[in-house]
């Protein structure tokens, strides 16, 4: 068991992280993170319901090396104990890392960052969406097709079991990012994403949120830096046990779309400033 301080991440917070990890990153194809705080009464099922699945049921040809990553951000009941005994019980196949600070953005930069796969993924760890997805969001990247891929619940194909309510608040919220930011992507808060390590390097430490809005900035930062971004639509079930303050994630959510646009815009006349550049130097070189 390591323990270290990271002061290297994005995390705007002077309260210094320090990180418990159980385990050695692998040079495998990938790394599922799976972010957790006070889930107690899932973790250990859910854990053992996608090894179950990785170990036996991937199709023929599809087949991928993994680790399964617990990322703990500052549980106080005993989710914490119990990725300490998945990690004893199943030392070549499931690591975990404890946070001292709360935030699942933050919890996936940390797990990320730390990661020696080729692709970084993460899912919530109440399994919502339909795990028979994995080989297509990994391989996407595995095979070069993509450097993000992620699930949405948007797409005309995908089948989705939700309340009204949230199917109102998540519909609504794609809009508003298309609208004001000029997304180009449908769903961004599924729960079900990876990336490529070549594409972690390049804008994870552009993140600066550690919350909720951490897979919006994400896809946002892909976008303005040209890469490759697939979707897939999934088979998507709502927990009806979700612990997530609706109200808190909008108000914050709102507060990361303003200072994106605002990012966006600087951005969009930094590219205006240096394409005047070359003009001139164009001209003068005439």
């Amino acid at each position: 068991m390591n323990t270290s301080s990271q002061g290297n991440l994005t995390t705007h917070n002077s309260e210094q992280l320090h990180v418990e990890q159980i385990g050695v990153p692998q040079a495998v194809d990938v790394d599922i993170v799976i972010p957790v705080y006070n889930e107690q009464e899932e973790l250990g099922n859910s854990v053992l319901t996608l090894m179950n699945y990785l170990k036996t049921s991937l199709p023929y040809g599809e087949s991928f090396t993994w680790n399964i990553v617990i990322a703990d951000n500052a549980s106080t009941d005993f989710t914490w104990n119990i990725a300490q005994r998945l990690t004893h019980d199943f030392p070549q196949l499931v690591r975990a890392v404890h946070l001292n600070r709360k935030g699942r953005g933050l919890a996936l930069k940390v797990a990320w960052s730390q990661s020696q796969a080729e692709v970084q993924a993460y899912m919530d760890v109440d399994l919502s969406t339909d795990i028979r997805h994995t080989p297509e969001l990994v391989n996407l990247i595995v095979y070069r097709q993509a450097d993000v891929v992620i699930g949405s619940r948007l797409l005309d194909q995908a089948k989705v079991t939700r309340s009204n309510k949230r199917e109102f608040i998540s519909c609504s919220y794609n809009q508003l990012l298309r609208a004001i930011l000029g997304a180009e992507f449908s769903d961004a808060q599924c729960g079900f994403k990876a990336i490529s390590r070549q594409a972690r390097d390049r804008i994870l430490s552009q993140i600066v949120d550690n919350e909720w809005f951490f897979d919006t900035e994400l896809l946002l930062q892909t976008q303005l830096q040209g890469l490759r971004l697939a979707e897939i639509p999934v088979n998507w079930v709502e927990d009806k046990g979700s612990t997530v303050n609706i109200a808190d994630t909008i108000r914050k959510d709102l507060r990361g779309i303003c200072r994106m646009y605002l990012k966006m815009v600087a951005y969009q006349k930094q590219l205006q400033t240096q394409e005047l550049e070359k003009r001139r130097s164009r001209k003068v070189a005439a």
